[in-house]
């Protein structure tokens, strides 16, 4: 089953959701939010493409290394983007999203 055989990058990627997720609501809290805009806006870029690529793994999409690629860059940027920030939302959706990205990556290649 495509799930077992992709079980670690869907792991990385529902937690990489959750970790977004959860940024995405925090950020929309913080006192200076528009200093917060980009990392705001990348937390949602980088659920949905997360959301939608642990599901296409489940269905054993024929676009692995496609999504793989472009998922592992989206995270990549947003836990740039996240690492910038002291929250300490920021900071643990940094460390999903990278972590994310290396599974990504190691996938596509």
């Amino acid at each position: 089953m495509s799930h077992e055989k992709y079980s670690n990058v869907i792991d990385a990627l529902h937690e990489c959701m959750e970790a977004c997720n959860h940024c995405f609501t925090s950020c929309l809290q913080e006192d200076h939010m528009q200093d917060m805009a980009r990392c705001i806006r990348l937390d949602r870029e980088c659920a949905d493409i997360c959301a939608y690529f642990e599901q296409a793994l489940t269905r054993d999409t024929p676009f692995v290394n496609e999504i793989a690629q472009l998922c592992a860059k989206i995270c990549r940027e947003c836990g740039d983007e996240c690492a910038k920030h002291e929250h300490d939302h920021c900071q643990r959706c940094a460390e999903a999203c990278h972590k994310c990205a290396d599974e990504c990556e190691k996938l596509a290649a």
